[in-house]
């Protein structure tokens, strides 16, 4: 006697055996391979204008290669690499990229901390003055150094005239070797201070209050607030803004090359070359003198310089941790 079976609502619903099976591997695919697809644009961008230029540079470095004929290669090693041991500009242009690093970086980072402290206050107007110190940001490079240029003029510049007012001679800024130095890196804090800041006041925004409200019961007052509370709350904020500015500062170009008002050969930076930077130097190797070959072993030694900074700021910053 054949007993009769019936189907539940829900089972009539669902497909049969194979088409479930389809459908929950591919929902299993989907649930696998989606993200790395999401992703995907920003590794394939990064291999073409990144990684590949990144490789071929490190090949060509090896080479002697000329940018009139850049097919035709002579392979050298590590020649071009040991020649900048032996080149005084190369080392020249290093000296001259550190000072300025440090000219711009420490009383650019040390203002804008405390730009964010006070802005970081509940000031009348605080959104126009965030944007204020934000403006120099988007100011064009161009016309920041030459409105500056004009500023540290020897003969009509601004500077100059005050120093004229306190009995201080003239100065050839654009002539000297610490002065033009000094003035490149006030353009450069000029531009950057603001943007430094703003980050610090994000930082800062993320302290809880009850820190501060603790520290005020147990009588500390706004300087050592900002002393015991603000920095070791901002220490990491504070690493990689010395990171990324060393980095900036390690690829100083538009700056010191318009410094010098377009004059013969600005790649120079300077008629001693007293402000050239390693990013003028290389583009000097590679587009005025056409050797491809040691420009790229210039650009590798730059990236290997700011790799090895990275590594001994990132081992101080975790000594410094485990230290507290």
């Amino acid at each position: 006697m054949a007993v009769a079976t019936t189907e539940s609502p829900l089972e009539k619903a669902l497909p049969p055996p194979g088409g479930r099976s389809w459908r929950s591997r591919r929902a299993r695919w989907d649930l696998k391979f989606s993200p790395y697809a999401f992703v995907s644009p920003f590794f394939v961008l990064f291999a073409a204008f990144g990684l590949y230029p990144l490789i071929w540079t490190a090949w060509t470095s090896l080479h002697k290669v000329e940018l009139e004929n850049p097919d035709q290669s002579t392979w050298v090693g590590l020649k071009n690499y040991t020649d900048l041991l032996s080149d005084h500009n190369f080392w020249n242009a290093f000296r001259n990229t550190f000072q300025m690093g440090v000219l711009s970086t420490v009383p650019q980072l040390m203002m804008a901390l405390g730009l964010a402290h006070l802005l970081n206050y509940k000031l009348r107007g605080r959104t126009f003055w965030r944007v204020a110190v934000l403006s120099p940001f988007a100011t064009s490079v161009a016309a920041a150094t030459l409105v500056f240029a004009q500023l540290f003029g020897r003969d009509y510049g601004f500077i100059n005239w005050v120093l004229h007012f306190a009995g201080i001679h003239a100065i050839d800024f654009q002539n000297g070797t610490w002065s033009a130095q000094i003035a490149i890196s006030v353009i450069v804090t000029w531009r950057w201070t603001g943007y430094n800041a703003l980050i610090y006041l994000a930082a800062m925004q993320s302290i809880p209050a009850e820190q501060y409200e603790s520290a005020a019961m147990d009588g500390a007052n706004r300087w050592q607030q900002f002393r015991h509370v603000t920095v070791p709350g901002l220490r990491p904020t504070i690493v990689f803004t010395i990171v990324v500015s060393t980095i900036g500062a390690s690829q100083l170009f538009g700056e010191p090359l318009l410094f010098s008002g377009g004059g013969s050969n600005p790649e120079m930076g300077g008629v001693s070359r007293q402000y050239q930077t390693l990013s003028m130097y290389f583009y000097e190797r590679g587009f005025t003198d056409q050797h491809l070959g040691r420009a790229a072993a210039i650009a590798w030694a730059m990236f290997l310089m700011i790799v090895l900074f990275v590594l001994i700021n990132t081992l101080l910053a975790r000594r410094t941790r485990s230290a507290k």
